[in-house]
C-alpha cells in the first residue's frame, strides 16, 4: 500500500486507462494492465461504468486484490468530458487469504447452550432439535433454510456483523449479537470454520449463547438498526431513483422533471447525513463508547481528507491549500475518527468560504501536543456563539443551507474521547480558525 497516497488515473469512454500516476500505474500493471488497456482491476471498473451511467460522481469503499495483499480502498470516481477519472485512498492492507487444510472434524465452540451447522451458503445443516423444543421453532423444518430465517443478525459496538466479516475472510467468529426469531430472546452466536477436503470455505460449525440481560451496546445496536430498516435503506432507494431519473436512464425526459429529481437526491443525501449524525451521537453519548489508539500520522490524516473533498473545493471555487503536509506528525488516536473529524472541518471551511477564496491546512506540534489547524476565509463567528456551536443541534445560521447543527458537536465529542480536543479561534469578518489537539506520540 502507497502510505497517505492518493492514486490518481483517468479512463475513457470504454473503460481504457488513459493518464495515471507511478503508484496506479504499478497497481494496475501488477495485475495485469498497461496504458491503453482496459481496467485490469474488476472493483475500479464497476465504480467507474456506474459512475458513467448516472453521470454523478460515486464514492465508495472497495477491496482490491494486489499480489499477495488485499487493499481496502475508498474510490472517488467523477465524470469528466470523454470519461471518468479515478481518486484512490488505500486505508488498510491486509494479506491476501490463503486456503488451510482442515483435518478432521471441527468442534463447535465451547460452551454452548445449543449448537447448529452450516454450509458454504449459510444454509442450516444440523440442528439441535431440543432447541426447536425449546424456543419454538421447528428443527427440521429449518433444515435448509438460510441462517438468517431462524436468527435476526445485530451490528456489534463497532458497527460490524461478526459473521459476515468471517465469510469475508474465512476465519472464526465470536460474539455476533442477534435475536431468535421465534421468541425474539437475545443470543451471541460463534463458529468455527468448515472446509472441505481441497481446503475450501464449507460453511460454520457455530454455537448458541443466551444473554439474560440487555445492554447499553444492544440498546445503541437496536436504535441503528431501526434507523437503517425505517430511514436509511428506503432513503437510499429514494436517492438512487431520483438519480437515475435525474440522469435519465430510462431515456430523455422534460428538463423541468430532470431537476425536480435532482432535489429530491440532494434532499434525500442531506436526511441520510443528518441520520448518519444521529447514529454517530447515539453511540459517543453511551457510557462505555471508547476509541482506539491507532497511533496514527496526523498529517496522512489531514491529506486524505482534503483529497476526499477536492472536487467539492473545486465546485464550490475554494482552493485548499496543504503546503507543509509532507513531514508525518506522529499523534494518539484512532484513525477513523480522526479522519472523520477532519472531513467536517474541511467540509464546513469548504462549504462557508466565498468563491476564489482559500481554505489553509496546517500541522504545528507543541511538546507533547500536535495540531491539526482548518482556517477559512468565511465571514467568521462572533465569540458570543463560538462555544455555542459545539453544542448539539446549534448553528451559527439556522437559516443558512446544509448541515444538521450535529458535525462539530459530535467531532468535538470525539477528539476529547481521544484525549485532545477542538477548540475555535474566530472574529465576525475575519473566517475562522478551527484546531484539532491530539496527543503526540
Amino acid at each position: 500500500m502507497i502510505e497517505g497516497a492518493i492514486l490518481t488515473a483517468r479512463v475513457d469512454g470504454e473503460d481504457r486507462l488513459v493518464e495515471a500516476d507511478t503508484d496506479f500505474a504499478a497497481l494496475n500493471e501488477r495485475a495485469g494492465g498497461a496504458i491503453g488497456r482496459p481496467l485490469a482491476t474488476p472493483q475500479l471498473a464497476t465504480v467507474v461504468r456506474l459512475a458513467r451511467r448516472l453521470r454523478i460522481l460515486v464514492a465508495r469503499a472497495v477491496t482490491i486484490a494486489d499480489m499477495d495483499l488485499d487493499l481496502d480502498c475508498w474510490v472517488r470516481a467523477t465524470p469528466v468530458e470523454g470519461g471518468v477519472t479515478l481518486a484512490i485512498s488505500p486505508t488498510r492492507e491486509r494479506p491476501a487469504w490463503r486456503p488451510v487444510q482442515t483435518s478432521g472434524p471441527v468442534p463447535p465452540p465451547a460452551g454452548a447452550d445449543w449448537t447448529w451447522e452450516t454450509d458454504s451458503g449459510l444454509r442450516i445443516q444440523q440442528l439441535a432439535i431440543e432447541a426447536g423444543a425449546r424456543h419454538g421453532f421447528d428443527a427440521a423444518d429449518a433444515l435448509g433454510q438460510p441462517l438468517t430465517r431462524l436468527f435476526a443478525l445485530e451490528s456489534n459496538q463497532q458497527g460490524v456483523l461478526p459473521l459476515l466479516e468471517a465469510v469475508a475472510t474465512l476465519e472464526d467468529f465470536a460474539d455476533q449479537p442477534a435475536t431468535l426469531r421465534s421468541n425474539d430472546a437475545r443470543v451471541l452466536l460463534a463458529g468455527h470454520v468448515r472446509r472441505d477436503r481441497g481446503g475450501a470455505f464449507a460453511g460454520f460449525v457455530g454455537a448458541t449463547f443466551h444473554q439474560h440481560a440487555p445492554s447499553a451496546q444492544r440498546i445503541g445496536v437496536a436504535f441503528n438498526q431501526r434507523l437503517d430498516t425505517i430511514l436509511r435503506a428506503p432513503l437510499g432507494q429514494i436517492v438512487a431513483n431520483a438519480d437515475s431519473i435525474n440522469a435519465g436512464v430510462d431515456g430523455p425526459i422534460d428538463p423541468q422533471y430532470a431537476d425536480y429529481a435532482a432535489d429530491i437526491a440532494s434532499a434525500g443525501r442531506h436526511l441520510m447525513g443528518l441520520i448518519d449524525d444521529l447514529a454517530d451521537m447515539e453511540a459517543i453519548e453511551r457510557e462505555d463508547f471508547v476509541v482506539e489508539d491507532d497511533g496514527i500520522d496526523l498529517a496522512d490524516v489531514v491529506r486524505r481528507a482534503a483529497g476526499l473533498l477536492s472536487v467539492r473545493a473545486a465546485d464550490a471555487g475554494v482552493t485548499i491549500d496543504r503546503n507543509g503536509l509532507d513531514q508525518p506528525q506522529p499523534a494518539h488516536g484512532e484513525f477513523r475518527r480522526a479522519l472523520q473529524i477532519m472531513v467536517n472541518l474541511i467540509g464546513n471551511a469548504v462549504r462557508y468560504s466565498p468563491r476564489g477564496t482559500t481554505v489553509w491546512l496546517r500541522l504545528q506540534r507543541e511538546g507533547e501536543r500536535v495540531f491539526a489547524i482548518v482556517a477559512d476565509q468565511g465571514k467568521g463567528i462572533a465569540i458570543e456563539d463560538q462555544e455555542r456551536i459545539f453544542a448539539k443541534f446549534e448553528r451559527v445560521d439556522p437559516g443558512e443551507p446544509g448541515g444538521s447543527g450535529l458535525g462539530l458537536y459530535i467531532a468535538r465529542r470525539l477528539a476529547r474521547a481521544m484525549r485532545g480536543d477542538l477548540t475555535v479561534d474566530s472574529a465576525p469578518g475575519e473566517g475562522a480558525r478551527f484546531v484539532l489537539t491530539l496527543p503526540a506520540a
